[in-house]
Formats: C-alpha cells, structure tokens, sequence
C-alpha cells in the first residue's frame, strides 16, 4: 500500500516523536523546516486555550516558509492526542485540531474509531502507537490508518519487544506507514528502521537535546553526559512502564534500582500531577550515548541527514 500523500517524499523518512513538556511550537516548525515531521503533544499546551495560539503559530509560520521556499518546502506536522480516560481535554482539543485541519494525528494509550473518523473527515492522517502486535491489530480495526511501533528502549512510555520481532510480526500482515521508535539517535539507525521493514525512523530523545526544545539546560545536559547504562525502565510515575534517565530520579530523593511498582488503576497523563512527574523524572530512550552536544534542531537534522547519506552509501551502495 503507497503511502499517503502528505506523508510522500519526505526529504528525510524520520518523524519527531511528541515530547510531553519538552515539544512546543518553536521545536516543532524547526523539525519541519528541516525536513522532518515535527510533532507535540495537544497537552504540551496549557492553558488549554493556548492549543489555538500554538496551532495557529505553526500553521501560519509553515505556509510563509513555503512561499518563500517553494524548491524546499516544510514537512507536515502532527498533533499527539492522549485518549486515554484520563484525558479531559480530549473533545476541546480534538475541536481545535479540526479547527486547523492538522494533517497528522498521532493518538495514543487506547485506539478509538470515534477519534479516527474525525481526523478522517478533516481530511488527516491517523498513526496511531503501540507497544505489541495485539494492539497493532486493534488499532487498524478501528480505523487507523499506520502505526508507530514503540520498541524497547524507547523514550518515555516504551515497550519490551525487540524492533525486529516487533516489525516483523506487522509486516505480515499490514502494508500501510510504519514508524519503528527505539533507540534511533543516529542517520545509520534510521537506515536501519527501512531495512527492517518500517517507512520512518521515529525519533524523540535526541530533540530533547536541542536549543528549541522546552527542557532544561540540566535535562539537556544530562542526555549529553548519558548513556544506556543511565536509563531505567519504571512503572512508578505515570502507572504505565516507561525510560526514565537515572540522574533524575536520584535528584528527586529515589534509588533507581530499587523503584516499587504503580497501581495501574491509578494512571493519570494528562493532569498536574503527571506534569511534576515528567517535569521532575526525565523521560529518555536507550540511544542518547549518540548525543554529544546540545545543538539546534536544524544542526541535529543535517548530522542525522549526513549519517544516513553515509550509511546507505556503505550498505547500498549509493
């Protein structure tokens, strides 16, 4: 099955994750100036009636970048729609997307037609994220049109599956957009994600270190300092497992190796109280030993854009 439209031709096949706290709009129409999809979270903004102020920065910014760059125009940006229960703000900012005609929804933490079908109407593009083929399958029943493959050793809520069981058990059966998310911080990575199977490299942590993300020069510093070795995967924050840099959790009084379980039934991700978690426990993914220096997102893209050029010319020949 051919891509969507608005997902073709890509100067680079790499999707920024949505950061929570961390994506604003500043991040988001660099990555899309630069060539890949940029992307937030709707609850990144807040009050809720800022979501109206930031989507219609991006949108209004992004239409004069192609009209003064019509031989270079900007990638198309998405909006992460927590649809969980939890989420109160759901109908208001699935409103204020419709409003904009976002191109790309992202929905996360429960697959809903309802959800689907709105995106649709407007005329956008529905990937939807999962952490197993089980929940692969449910989200194309219900009418998502790709899917992002959350790998272990992703950033933030992450899952346990290998990225080539995880694409490979998708690809037997779905032939639609496939983003591979896990550990991708380096252009030979994303080559990698297309050599196993999936359409884009979908990449969070490393924009965590950039001078447009909304972190501070602590977190961003501390992805630069990590490694691997320094990324613990927890349940305690946010009730659901997820990457989490060790530094911080040390910061805030705990011992990363020895963390208690969370109650499921109490998970919260749209709240203040999950705010202060994220705000205080730094999300991070397993690939951050490739993050060296804090730089802007335009400077990342093209360090990512070069390695991936260098790496199809070693494997591919050209």
């Amino acid at each position: 099955m051919a891509l969507p439209p608005i997902l073709q031709n890509l100067p680079l096949p790499i999707i920024g994750s949505p950061l929570f706290i961390v994506s604003n709009p500043k991040l988001v129409i660099e990555q899309c100036k630069a060539g890949v999809v940029g992307s937030m979270p709707a609850l990144n903004a807040r009050p809720a009636e800022q979501l109206d102020e930031w989507l219609a920065e991006i949108t209004e910014t992004l239409a004069a970048w192609d009209r003064e760059n019509p031989d270079r125009k900007a990638a198309p940006f998405a909006i992460n729609q927590i649809v969980h229960k939890t989420n109160d703000r759901l109908e208001h900012d699935m409103a204020v997307c419709a409003k904009y005609k976002v191109p790309i929804v992202i929905t996360s933490l429960g697959a809903r037609t309802d959800i689907n079908d709105a995106v649709h109407a407007w005329g956008g593009v529905v990937l939807h994220d999962i952490i197993n083929n089980f929940f692969a399958k449910k989200a194309i029943e219900k009418g998502a049109d790709g899917l992002i493959a959350v790998a272990a050793g992703a950033g933030g809520h992450a899952g346990v599956k290998s990225p080539f069981a995880l694409i490979q058990e998708i690809r037997e059966w779905f032939d639609g957009p496939v983003a591979l998310s896990g550990s991708i911080a380096n252009g030979g990575a994303v080559l990698a994600a297309q050599a196993m199977g999936a359409d884009f490299a979908y990449i969070g942590s490393a924009f965590i270190a950039t001078e447009e993300a909304r972190a501070s020069d602590a977190y961003k510093q501390c992805i630069v300092e990590s490694n691997s070795d320094d990324i613990v995967y927890s349940s305690l924050f946010t009730g659901v497992h997820g990457n989490y840099l060790k530094p911080s959790i040390r910061n805030a009084g705990m011992d990363p190796d020895n963390l208690p379980e969370s109650d499921p039934s109490k998970m919260n991700f749209g709240g203040d109280t999950a705010k202060k978690a994220w705000k205080d426990i730094w999300g991070c993914g397993q690939g951050i030993g490739a993050v060296k220096q804090v730089l802007p997102t335009r400077e990342l893209v093209a360090r990512l854009a070069g390695e991936y050029q260098a790496a199809r010319a070693r494997v591919c020949g050209g």
